[in-house]
């Protein structure tokens, strides 16, 4: 039943064209979701809830799930397809814009998903950062946003804030102690970090909060 499900999304997704996780990415997005072993996830980014459903699949069967829309539309068909599947209970979808919502986060989490728009990563990532439990494991999609930032090729205007800021995210997750970060090129980069909160200090705050002025 949840893999006719899959198949139906999947569908969908590809006639409206709807970006969902990519076929070449899913194998290692779940095995990482697996071995995440997360009780509590929250994810920036619904679109359709493909992901969403995959991380219900993938973790342990009290798993409960925090995503974040910002489309309404979007988010309705999300709740469409998380009503014919067995998880519906145990995700909490929240519709509107990421930068306000993650200021009202009441949680603590396992694991962080960050999907949605590629230029505000480094700002979800400082607001969701209190939340993340030790040792707790956040995906960033996306990073190398269609090989314009680390590639060769000239960057078009209308991508550069994008690149730049991705850049940024990157270099902030591999360079500041407390954060652990692979780069995953398959399909279109999938940043992997591991935080442990004790390696977190103050110096690092502040270089945290300067990061974050584009």
């Amino acid at each position: 039943m949840l893999q006719n499900l899959f198949l139906e999304m999947e569908e969908f997704a590809s006639i409206r064209r709807i970006p969902i996780i990519r076929a070449n990415e899913r194998d290692v997005f779940c095995r990482l979701i697996r071995e995440a072993n997360a009780h509590r996830i929250l994810e920036v980014g619904t679109a359709i809830g493909y992901s969403t459903l995959l991380l219900a699949k993938e973790s342990p069967k009290d798993v409960h799930i925090t995503t974040v829309e910002k489309n309404k539309k979007r988010a309705e068909q999300a709740r469409s397809f998380f009503r014919k599947s067995p998880y519906d209970s145990q995700i909490r979808l929240c519709v509107g814009d990421a930068s306000s919502l993650l200021t009202t986060l009441d949680e603590s989490y396992d694991l962080v998903f960050l999907d949605a728009a590629k230029g505000q990563y480094v700002d979800h990532l400082a607001k969701v950062l209190p939340h993340l439990a030790s040792s707790g494991l956040i995906l960033a999609d996306n990073v190398l946003f269609r090989g314009y930032v680390f590639g060769n090729e000239s960057v078009p205007r209308r991508f550069r804030t994008i690149a730049k800021r991705l850049r940024k995210y990157i270099k902030l997750v591999q360079e500041i102690p407390g954060f652990e970060t692979d780069i995953i090129a398959d399909g279109d980069g999938l940043a992997v970090t591991r935080w442990e909160r004790k390696a977190f200090h103050a110096e690092e705050t502040r270089t945290f909060s300067a990061c974050r002025q584009f």
